[in-house]
């Protein structure tokens, strides 16, 4: 038997690994943006209600009511999933899609959310439209699909799907799609989890989440998003040109050590070299992939005081007792 020690470091996306940082000097997005790259790491990015939560606390303490977030309109849309895992939708493979003839259409430059219909096509249309959606329940790579009861747009559907499940579906391939379609009421359409939005966060984050106040963002010439304290810490959008305090984020790295112990099938094999513990590091690193861990987990051995990884495990001797 062989022991071994690895240290696992994970990055943002296992858990929560920002800490939050409010600036009380006003300036404009741009400025702050800056100013955040300089002393931090960037603008905050919020990913969830548990960040909005941790803000909500904060800000309650610094009594901040309506500084600049990391998020910005560039006028980009590109579709992508409100599952902002994308390990889990592209697996290493290009992304599907199965819109239907003509489509995406954006008709009236308004149709921004997507509908499958009973023949398993997708269109894209408005998302104030008020229908059932799909919500997907993921363990690991694994998914199944429920049906809400209730109609409600889009943005509604996300929060209960995200509340109530993992959140609005994904679709990977045909045969998900066919299991989707299968839900479809008779002669209707429900909502699926891809968007298409021109909002983008500063640190170049992928995450979808998104929480506005009812009817925000509204103007066309307010490009950059800002939270109101005095409501929730809910969203709005603003002219980024206007000063504000701000919120910038610092990056946390978190590690942790497992300790291993190994059985070599031959005895000629030695584990402590180099090229054999990078392709056990390359076997370890896909596991964990396909067990839907993002690529932000980084593996690596750790040596010990004698410069080696792997050592043969003692054997425990066994004790006697004194003789009284």
């Amino acid at each position: 038997m062989l022991v071994v020690l690895l240290l696992l470091m994970a990055a943002p996306g296992l858990c929560v690994l920002r800490r939050y940082h409010f600036i009380f000097d006003l300036k404009t997005f741009t400025e702050a943006q800056s100013y955040c790259r300089e002393k931090y790491t960037d603008l905050a990015t919020i990913e969830s209600m548990e960040d909005v939560e941790i803000l909500n606390s904060m800000a309650e303490t610094a009594g901040v009511s309506a500084p600049w977030l990391g998020l910005y309109d560039d006028d980009d849309l590109m579709w992508r999933w409100s599952l902002s895992d994308t390990s889990f939708y592209t697996h290493g493979k290009e992304e599907f899609r199965q819109w239907g003839a003509g489509e995406p259409s954006n008709g009236g430059s308004g149709e921004h959310c997507t509908v499958i219909d009973g023949y398993g096509q997708w269109l894209d249309t408005s998302c104030t439209d008020n229908i059932q959606a799909v919500c997907s329940d993921v363990r690991g790579l694994d998914v199944t699909f429920v049906l809400t009861d209730d109609s409600m747009t889009w943005t509604e559907a996300q929060s209960y799907c995200r509340e109530h499940h993992t959140d609005l579906a994904s679709v990977r391939d045909m045969t998900e799609n066919q299991k989707v379609q299968e839900l479809v009421p008779a002669g209707g359409y429900v909502w699926i989890g891809l968007f298409r939005d021109s909002w983008k966060w500063s640190d170049g984050s992928s995450s979808s989440f998104r929480y506005w106040i009812a009817g925000q963002p509204n103007s066309d010439n307010q490009d950059c998003a800002a939270a109101d304290f005095t409501s929730s810490g809910g969203w709005w959008d603003g002219n980024c040109e206007q000063k504000y305090p701000f919120i910038c984020y610092s990056q946390v790295t978190s590690k942790l050590v497992i300790r291993l112990r190994l059985q070599r099938k031959s005895s000629s094999l030695d584990l402590n070299d180099p090229a054999v513990m990078e392709a056990m590091l390359k076997q370890l690193q896909q596991k964990l992939k396909d067990q839907g861990l993002n690529d932000d987990v980084r593996l690596s051995f750790r040596k010990q005081s004698d410069g080696k990884v792997f050592h043969k495990e003692k054997k425990k001797t066994g004790s006697r007792k004194d003789e009284l």
